[in-house]
């Protein structure tokens, strides 16, 4: 358009100069330039605008990518979403089938480990069948250490295991974990070296549960692969920082093995022949690293391994209370208290009062929560055991009903549940959580610390020819006031009681059972106040006092 007007006015311009040649050849130069110059622009011009389209066609295509990118990401998220949740699910489950079947192995596991433990202290044994108990109770225990390492995979992966802080004594400590794996080792035909620094502290503060299970995982892992030579261990203890060394002449491990040992169920070919379930590296790994520790391994095939655990251990110059585990008891001094044991099983009843009555105890036995709230009218006992899971009325809503009721007596549970209780915002509603199986001196140490109760250690048994106890401390008030209510639960405790007071002797003792199995409760009352006269009568008992 430009260059048409241009022509036009270029033309007039030249008819109006005609006259002059000269001028219209100049005039048709600049006409020449100024078309070049315009066609230049109007090339630029066109450039630019393609330059511009073929932009934004561009960013219109970037744009789809990254709408397309976007939503893929976007299904690929909902994707990841649905298999968190299915693994979270398939979590769930796992560790709800782990917790129920572990509940339902535990319950006939605590009779069968309880009474183990009560058989291997009892004195009255004989020889030939002390290693048929043995086997029962070291049975058991396996079986109770396995249920616990698969449940404690469980609680670490869940973030819900939580550790004590227990006062420790060091140097007993070590040496219960020597003296049981030396003669592992000498029955396997190995030595077993035990080194530690000269000056360790007495008493140092710990998860002792945790940290006996570590180093009884890495004992009894290096004994297990060692076939010849010998398992050393050496404690070395400074600045707050204890470190334990295991050392074994086994088979070794190969470089490309040593991360392998520490996943779950991984057996490597040369274990394949031995025992185990490859969980203990995995738990000892884990818990290591829970408690704040440090744990390398190195290893040579064919020369052995070498295991380096650092922990930090606070020292303490003298500890609260010595554990119930580290002194043989008898009784304990004050007078006499009463724990009240709820259980739906009759065989769990019938342990804790076994444990229980011995040390000088009075138990009562109540077999739901109803009973127990009847009991409770007629005598409160000065601390209760409460199972968790009982038909009707529960644990925890019997608990719930004691405090309502203004009870403030302690109470512990002990349940097969291992569910434990875990609400760090939150003061918790019993005074003790015990897990079955039961542990005896774990069950006496935390009746002794909710009662207050000040053990006496275990002196010299009396010769069997040896007159009984004196019948002044003996108390008949209970148990008469148990015949007259007909509770067969108490009269049965009591009169252990009174015989285990009087001592009588083998044909005394089945006259008594008799009577009980035929519901002579007169009987029995007469029969235990003969005993009593023939041993000795109040007067003198009144003159041995003063």
């Amino acid at each position: 358009v430009g260059s048409f007007l241009a022509l036009i006015y270029f033309q007039m311009l030249g008819s109006y100069v005609a006259s002059s040649g000269f001028v219209a050849a100049i005039l048709w130069k600049v006409f020449f330039l100024l078309q070049i110059v315009i066609g230049v622009a109007a090339w630029l011009f066109l450039l630019a605008h393609e330059s511009r389209v073929l932009a934004h066609e561009e960013s219109q295509q970037q744009t789809t990518r990254l709408m397309e990118e976007i939503k893929a990401h976007e299904q690929t998220d909902l994707e990841l979403q649905q298999a968190k949740e299915l693994a979270e699910a398939a979590s769930l489950a796992k560790s709800r089938y782990l917790t129920g079947i572990s509940h339902e192995l535990r319950t006939p596991l605590n009779a069968v480990l309880g009474y183990a433990q009560l058989l291997d202290v009892a004195e009255d044994i004989p020889l030939h069948r002390r290693p048929a108990i043995d086997v029962i109770k070291r049975s058991s225990e396996h079986l109770a250490n396995l249920i616990e390492e698969l449940l404690d995979i469980s609680r670490i992966e869940a973030g819900r295991l939580e550790l004590d802080r227990n006062e420790v004594a060091l140097v007993p400590f070590m040496e219960q974990l020597v003296y049981m794996f030396r003669l592992q080792a000498e029955a396997k035909g190995i030595r077993f070296r035990y080194k530690r620094q000269e000056r360790v502290p007495a008493y140092v503060v710990t998860d002792e549960k945790r940290m006996r299970q570590i180093l009884i995982n890495l004992l009894s892992n290096a004994i297990k692969f060692t076939d010849e030579g010998q398992v050393s261990l050496t404690l070395t203890y400074r600045n707050e920082v204890a470190e334990f060394v295991i050392t074994d002449s086994g088979v070794g491990i190969a470089a490309d093995d040593i991360e392998r040992i520490f996943k779950p169920f991984e057996r490597l070919e040369n274990s394949a022949s031995r025992p185990g379930t490859g969980l203990g590296l995995t738990i000892t790994r884990l818990l290591t690293d829970i408690m704040g520790g440090d744990l390398q391994v190195e290893s040579t095939p064919g020369q052995g391994t070498t295991f380096r655990l650092a922990m930090m251990l606070s020292s303490l110059s003298k500890p609260a209370q010595i554990p119930v585990s580290q002194i043989r008891l008898t009784r304990y001094r004050g007078p006499r208290r009463v724990v009240m044991v709820v259980d739906d099983e009759p065989t769990h009843r019938a342990l804790v009062r076994d444990i229980l009555t011995p040390v000088g105890l009075s138990v009562i036995a109540a077999q739901d929560a109803e009973h127990c709230l009847e009991l409770c009218q007629q005598q409160l006992p000065d601390l209760f055991i409460l199972d968790v899971s009982m038909p009707g009325m529960n644990g925890w809503q019997l608990l719930e009903r004691l405090r309502n009721d203004g009870v403030r007596r302690p109470v512990m549970m002990l349940s097969a549940d291992a569910r434990e209780w875990t609400r760090p915002d939150e003061q918790p509603p019993c005074d003790a959580y015990l897990v079955k199986p039961v542990r005896v001196s774990e069950l006496l140490d935390r009746v002794g610390s909710l009662l207050e109760l000040q053990w006496e250690e275990q002196t010299e048994e009396p010769e069997a020819d040896e007159a009984p106890r004196s019948a002044c401390f003996v108390d008949f008030s209970n148990l008469k006031r148990y015949i007259e209510i007909g509770y067969l639960e108490g009269i049965k405790t009591e009169v252990d009681q009174i015989c285990y007071r009087l001592r009588p002797n083998e044909t005394e003792r089945r006259e008594i059972q008799q009577m009980l199995q035929m519901f002579n409760f007169s009987g029995v009352l007469r029969r235990l106040m003969a005993m009593t006269n023939q041993n000795g009568s109040i007067d003198e008992c009144q003159s041995a006092r003063s």
